[in-house]
């Protein structure tokens, strides 16, 4: 096996300026043509699929990591975090530095912070790095195998999402600006994996009070033009910091 030289001089450079055993791993969730989309690495080493992750520098905290490490895989600055969950399995990441001396960085174990994303599928720009073959939106519904642990992370994500969804609102990151209530409906529909009952929805999405009916309708079909609708974005967030998480 060829060792990558980058590979060994950026692991010194991790041994310098950040947190030893400590990394985060991001669950990238994206909406775009009524499908929910999640945001993948294939990684030159071992040619494996992973979730987009990366480690934490000495001088700044856990979240400020994670929103550091989304946009360097995604320029966008729109996004909803949320930390889900640890994970510390032992030997994670075996085999995937096989042939390289035990001191590397990415040899060692390392207990990761789960978070979810929600991003504007529009918004972003999807670049692989240096360690990645390709960076991609990849459709939930036809998922590659994941490596390590990175399958559990998704599907606890996925889960905590669908789980959330009854209690919270959920859109600002995912949708345009404006939208119709089908569009928002189809976001759940879609998230949940299974059709709702419209007058349920919207009476459901009304109790919620975070919604501005626009004057202008949406243009074009067959069917009566749809009104519009955005957030108010001090309602979202007041709806959320008042959940008890």
């Amino acid at each position: 096996m060829k060792l990558d030289q980058g590979i060994i001089k950026k692991s010194k450079w991790m041994w310098e300026n950040c947190l030893p055993h400590i990394s985060v791993d991001s669950v990238v969730f994206g909406f775009h043509e009524n499908q929910l989309k999640v945001l993948l690495l294939k990684m030159n080493v071992a040619k494996k699929w992973l979730l987009p992750g990366g480690y934490i520098l000495k001088n700044e905290s856990l979240q400020d990591a994670a929103k550091r490490v989304l946009f360097e895989r995604t320029g966008a600055e729109r996004v909803y975090l949320q930390e889900f969950g640890v994970f510390g399995a032992i030997n994670r990441s075996e085999g995937f530095f096989d042939g390289y001396e035990d001191d590397l960085w990415y040899k060692q174990r390392f207990i990761s912070a789960g978070f979810y994303a929600l991003v504007d599928y529009t918004e972003v720009n999807v670049s692989a790095d240096e360690y990645s073959e390709t960076c991609e939106w990849r459709s939930i519904d036809d998922l590659p195998e994941l490596a390590m642990d990175h399958q559990l992370i998704y599907t606890n994500a996925l889960t905590l999402l669908r789980q959330q969804l009854s209690y919270k609102p959920i859109g600002l990151n995912l949708l345009p600006e404006k939208f119709t209530l089908p569009e928002l409906q189809k976001l759940y529909e879609t998230i949940l994996g299974k059709p709702l009952n419209r007058g349920n929805f919207y009476r459901r999405m009304m109790r919620f009070d975070i919604l501005i009916k626009q004057e202008d309708l949406r243009k074009g079909g067959a069917h009566k033009a749809p009104y519009l609708y955005s957030f108010d974005p001090l309602k979202y967030h007041e709806s959320l910091q008042g959940l008890d998480w």
